[in-house]
């Protein structure tokens, strides 16, 4: 049981999903919300039906699950239609990481919440102990989305564009790691906050 829960965010490419597995290799316990995102609209869920409801059919691809490039161009093109599926999907994920954090072993766990300034930060995660926000700036966020992802600069900027600022973040966090370096540097920082959290839990 983890009574202590830590908040894992940070923007679009900031190496965020990185730091999630360095804490896990150190045997702490991740929650992702990305994960619960998906099992809340996974076919024959209660999620699922209600995008459907709102949304219409044509958000399913032909394998009956939801169709997620079509239903992310039409949540980027259109800020209602996504306030709308966040509506449907974020209580749930709420929810599924509680429960999932609740039920970890060791001294604290981790929520990977990418989205959680926007999602209302603490007054929408009251039981959240501390939040740990994963920091780049802007120009190196843009340079690996095109390096990974392969689009082109508009989309990429429009990604970035549709997520909380930078400063947003920054104004949430009790901790924050700058990772605008190599994974090598990376390791003895999440290592530092791994010691500070496990006396802080105890």
């Amino acid at each position: 049981m983890s009574d202590y829960i830590i908040a894992i965010t940070g923007g679009v490419a900031s190496g965020k999903s990185t730091v999630d597995r360095l804490f896990h290799a150190l045997g702490i316990h991740v929650a992702d919300a990305d994960l619960a995102a998906r099992d809340a609209v996974a076919p024959g869920s209660e999620g699922l039906a209600e995008v459907v409801a709102v949304f219409g059919a044509g958000v399913l691809g032909g394998d009956g699950q939801l169709d997620r490039p079509a239903m992310r161009r039409r949540v980027f093109a259109d800020p209602g239609a996504r306030k709308r599926l966040e509506a449907i999907v974020h209580p749930r994920v709420r929810e599924a990481l509680f429960a999932a954090c609740q039920a970890a072993p060791g001294p604290y766990a981790i929520a990977s919440i990418p989205l959680l300034a926007e999602g209302g930060g603490r007054d929408a995660y009251p039981w959240l102990q501390r939040i740990l926000v994963v920091d780049v700036p802007e120009s190196v966020q843009l340079a690996r989305l095109l390096s990974r992802d392969g689009i082109d600069e508009v989309l990429a900027r429009t990604m970035i564009a549709a997520q909380a600022s930078r400063r947003q973040r920054l104004a949430i966090a009790d901790d924050v790691l700058v990772n605008d370096g190599s994974l090598d540097a990376l390791s003895p920082h999440v290592e530092a906050l791994d010691r500070l959290y496990r006396r802080l839990a105890a």
